[in-house]
C-alpha cells in the first residue's frame, strides 16, 4: 500500500516540511499518485504563499486584451517571417508558429503517448522514477522539489535528445516511437528557428549554430492532473528558461501564461501550433536585443489532465566562454552581461529554486556611476 503524506499539517509546531517532502518523493508516484488516492485537499508542501498564487482565468472567455504573435513560418515570405520573429523575440520573448513543417498527426500522437506514460499503473511509472539526470531518461515530480519553498502540481518525464539521443531502449516503450520521430523533426525545426534568430540580429544564418546552440537538447513531458485546490498551488511557478530557446507543444487544455509588462497573457492553444520562447542565454548572446520573459502555468482545475512537451536547446560546449556576441558590442552599445561557461551558467540554475529564477540578472554587468 502506498503511503500518502498528511494532507492537513496546519499546526506549525507539527509541520516538518523536509520530512513531508521526503515522504512524497519516496512514494515515487508524483502528484498523479496523490490524485489517484482520492485526496480532496492538497498537502501543505504544495501550498504557495498568497503573492505567488494564480487566479484561475475564466476558461470560457475569449476576451484577452493581448496575445502573443502567431507566425505562419513556411507560408510567409522569408524576409517577412524573419521580421516577425525578430519583433516577437524583442517585444514578447514568445510567439506561436503554424505551418512549421512538423506533421500535425505526430503532434497529436506525441501528446497522447506522453499522457499514456503518465497514466500507466503506479508500479510501471515507479520503475522510471529518479531524481538523477545521468540515465538520460527519468520520471520525477518537481525538478526543484528539495530547494523550492513550495512544490508545484505536475509530474515530468525527461529524455535527453542531444548531442545524441539516449539509448532508445531506455525510453518507455509506450512513447518510444513518437519520441524518436519527434526528435528528428524538432532538430530540423530548431535549426530553421536558430537561423532566423541569428539573421534577426544581423548575423550570418549559421552564427549561433557555430556556437553549438543546437547540440544539447532535452525534452520534458509535463503532466498536470486535476488539482482539487488550484487556488492554493501552481502548475509551474513563474520563471524564465535558462537556455537558448525552447520549442513547446501544448495540448488543447491550456494553462500557460506569459508576463508582458505588468500583465499576464493567457497563451491559448491553437490546434497544430508550437510555442517558441527566447531563453536567458539568447538574451545574453543578443546583448539584450531579444528578451527572455517570465512564464508560468496555473494548477489544472479541470478533470481532464493537461499535457505539454518542451524541448530546451542549449550549447553542447560546456567549457567554451559565452557572453554578448562581439559583433553586437560597440562603444555605443557596450556589453550588458559578463562572460561565463555553460557549466557555471547551468550550475547556477540547478542550485536555486525555479520560482522567479532568471539567470539574466545574475550575469548582468553593473553600470558605473
Amino acid at each position: 500500500m502506498t503511503t500518502i503524506i498528511n494532507q492537513q499539517p496546519n499546526d506549525p509546531q507539527t509541520y516538518d516540511r523536509q520530512k513531508e517532502v521526503n515522504e512524497f518523493d519516496e512514494t515515487k508516484l508524483g502528484v498523479k499518485g496523490l490524485v489517484d488516492s482520492g485526496i480532496s485537499q492538497i498537502p501543505r508542501i504544495f501550498h504557495h504563499p498568497p503573492e505567488n498564487q494564480i487566479s484561475i482565468p475564466d476558461l470560457n472567455s475569449d476576451s484577452d486584451s493581448d496575445s502573443i504573435p502567431v507566425i505562419d513560418l513556411l507560408g510567409t515570405p522569408r524576409e517577412e517571417a524573419l521580421e516577425k520573429v525578430r519583433e516577437a523575440s524583442k517585444k514578447y520573448g514568445f510567439f506561436q508558429i503554424v505551418n512549421h513543417g512538423v506533421p500535425v498527426s505526430l503532434l497529436h500522437r506525441l501528446v497522447d503517448a506522453i499522457k499514456a506514460f503518465h497514466e500507466q499503473p503506479a508500479e510501471v511509472r515507479r520503475e522510471y522514477y529518479s531524481r538523477g539526470m545521468g540515465s538520460g531518461c527519468n520520471y520525477f515530480s518537481n525538478v526543484d522539489l528539495f530547494v523550492s519553498k513550495a512544490a508545484s502540481w505536475r509530474d515530468t518525464l525527461s529524455i535527453r535528445l542531444g548531442p545524441s539521443i539516449v539509448d532508445v531502449e531506455a525510453i518507455p516503450a509506450i512513447c518510444r516511437e513518437e519520441v524518436v520521430e519527434w526528435n528528428k523533426e524538432v532538430e530540423q525545426l530548431g535549426e530553421l528557428l536558430l537561423g532566423l534568430f541569428s539573421e534577426g540580429l544581423g548575423l550570418s544564418v549559421d552564427r549561433l549554430k557555430e556556437l553549438s546552440c543546437l547540440e544539447n537538447r532535452v525534452m520534458v513531458g509535463h503532466y498536470y492532473p486535476y488539482c482539487p485546490e488550484p487556488d492554493k498551488t501552481v502548475g509551474i511557478a513563474s520563471h524564465a528558461d535558462p537556455g537558448v530557446f525552447t520549442i513547446l507543444l501544448q495540448d488543447q487544455v491550456g494553462g500557460l501564461q506569459v508576463k508582458h509588462g505588468d500583465n499576464w497573457i493567457n497563451v491559448k492553444p491553437i490546434p497544430g501550433a508550437l510555442v517558441i520562447n527566447v531563453g536567458d542565454l539568447l538574451q545574453i548572446l543578443s546583448n539584450g536585443k531579444y528578451t527572455s520573459v517570465d512564464h508560468r502555468v496555473y494548477a489544472n482545475p479541470l478533470q481532464e489532465p493537461r499535457v505539454s512537451i518542451a524541448v530546451f536547446f542549449n550549447p553542447g560546449s560546456r567549457e567554451h566562454t559565452y557572453g554578448p556576441l562581439p559583433e553586437l558590442v560597440s562603444p555605443e552599445e557596450p556589453a550588458l552581461y559578463q562572460e561565463f561557461t555553460i557549466t557555471e551558467f547551468l550550475n547556477r540554475f540547478f542550485t536555486k529554486e525555479l520560482d522567479g529564477k532568471s539567470l539574466v540578472n545574475y550575469f548582468r554587468l553593473k553600470s558605473e556611476g
